[in-house]
């Protein structure tokens, strides 16, 4: 397909599924080739310079979160600080044709520090409030124990769902950070081992595995091998089941912010 291939860094045994879309890999390679590749999404950050870092742990405890969509047609300029260079330009519209919403991680002024796919892990660029953006609040967020492989749905500071992930094996571990959901997306237009559904993280796998020809995104998706959620089996993705993965699609916005500490 011309679509942006997903990477299965499993957040979602390392062969049967994929923190997701351009081209997906050929599917009849060997099982465990199309598995590992269902693991990533082609995008690969380009090397921005240095940016303002942002703490992962503790997630904020801040019972809502700001989300920055950007209108149709426009494009707006990420700069490394406020009023500085620029050092991405964000289109109205995801690689997979969702529209783009970015979530705000903080705020100077009139300046919103956000996450994007086009930074490096960890990282905010920073967009002035203007008319082509269009701010909203949401009270949801996602966040994820890796130690426990849990994923935990929060409304507030209230967990109204609690749930088994797989998460990254040895060698490609799910990097820990503050990502956003960018995309939702039908697993079934990208193959079986994605289950039902894919929600497209902004942050990036920097571990591929040996030999890895697809892309560097995360993801939370599901799979085709559901023995394997609970397990430290991706490529760096989170996989669920599509019971909760359902749950997800229909609960959480597209900007979201998604807290994943080890």
């Amino acid at each position: 397909m011309s679509r942006p291939s997903v990477l299965i860094v499993l957040v979602a045994a390392a062969l049967g599924a994929a923190t997701v879309v351009t081209a997906f890999a050929a599917v009849n390679r060997a099982r465990a080739q199309r598995q590992t590749r269902t693991d990533t999404v082609s995008t690969v950050a380009q090397q921005a310079p240095p940016l303002t870092p942002v703490r992962t742990a503790p997630a904020p405890a801040t019972p809502s979160y700001s989300i920055a969509t950007v209108k149709q047609g426009r494009t707006i300029p990420l700069r490394a600080k406020p009023s500085g260079r620029v050092v991405a330009r964000v289109a109205s519209s995801t690689e997979f044709g969702s529209r783009t919403a970015l979530a705000v991680a903080t705020t100077r002024g009139a300046w919103l520090g956000v996450t994007s796919t086009a930074l490096p892990n960890g990282a905010v660029a920073w967009v002035k409030s203007s008319d082509a953006l269009q701010l909203h609040r949401t009270r949801v967020s996602i966040r994820v124990d890796l130690s426990k492989r849990r994923l935990e749905l929060r409304s507030g500071s209230r967990t109204v769902r609690s749930f088994k992930v797989a998460v990254g094996r040895p060698g490609s571990p799910t990097p820990v950070g503050r990502y956003a959901i960018t995309d939702k997306l039908s697993g079934s237009q990208y193959g079986p081992y994605y289950g039902c559904c894919i929600l497209a993280l902004s942050g990036h796998q920097p571990h591929t595995p040996p030999g890895w020809q697809g892309g560097d995104r995360l993801a939370i998706h599901g799979t085709d091998s559901p023995g394997t959620v609970g397990t430290p089996a991706s490529a760096g993705c989170l996989r669920a089941s599509n019971a909760n993965l359902r749950v997800l699609m229909r609960r959480v916005p597209v900007g979201t912010p998604v807290f994943i500490r080890s």
